[in-house]
């Protein structure tokens, strides 16, 4: 299966490597805020909401989340990213998201955000919508 963000590589070796070792002894995080950015998508695209808490910064982090059954999240662009780098401590990437209906797949729409992400130890963290369209 490819991965939902649109990398190229095969979800078993993209995204899921982070999704995945959640709550491991040894978890892998993503090194970049764009690669969190990434894996939160196909955290969408597969439903799995322990993740996008799990990488939520605690100060903005809702203390539950219920996806929408009916949103499939299908296509993910990066429009651009200022720091996020392995060195940096605080990031900001902007992307479009596409999704469809599950109910009737013609339906079809996306979001616009422009998100910040700090980097605490090793994890980055997504921390809120700076905008939204």
């Amino acid at each position: 299966m490819r991965c939902p963000c649109q990398s190229g590589e095969a979800y078993a070796s993209c995204c899921a490597r982070y999704i995945t070792t959640v709550g491991a002894a040894e978890p892998t995080f993503p090194p970049t805020a764009a690669a969190l950015m990434r894996s939160r998508f196909s955290a969408f695209a597969v439903g799995d909401a322990g993740y996008l808490l799990h990488t939520w910064h605690p100060s903005t982090r809702p203390a539950s989340l219920e996806l929408d059954p009916d949103q499939q999240w299908y296509l993910l662009e990066i429009l651009g990213t200022s720091a996020g780098g392995v060195f940096d401590a605080q990031g900001v990437v902007s992307f479009r998201a596409h999704y469809r209906s599950a109910a009737n797949r013609k339906l079809k729409d996306s979001l616009i955000e422009t998100s910040s992400f700090v980097r605490l130890g090793k994890q980055w963290l997504y921390v809120e919508a700076l905008e939204l369209h």
